[in-house]
């Protein structure tokens, strides 16, 4: 299983937004409950970071609804970002 972890931060009035958006995916996953993915997402205590740690084989969450409506227009929200890392749980 590949662990990925994302930060970035966003637009002080887009963050908003941004936890809306990632919400949705959250419901989207929940309806599906397809097997082989972990998800979270974290907003920091600035309010404008955002951290997320995804665990998957088989890209799931690029094939949901709600996740192409959180890519679309990331760059618009965003400030700096995104640093992506796959880790390795020790």
């Amino acid at each position: 299983m590949t662990r990925t972890i994302v930060q970035y931060q966003v637009r002080p009035d887009r963050a908003d937004e941004n936890q809306r958006l990632i919400e949705a995916v959250f419901a989207e996953l929940a309806s599906l409950a397809p097997g082989g993915v972990r998800y979270a997402a974290y907003r920091l205590e600035d309010g404008v970071t955002f951290v997320h740690v995804v665990d998957e084989d088989d890209g799931v969450l690029a094939t949901l609804h709600a996740f192409a409506a959180f890519r679309a227009g990331f760059a618009e929200r965003t400030v700096s970002g995104p640093t992506s890392h796959t880790a390795t749980l020790v």
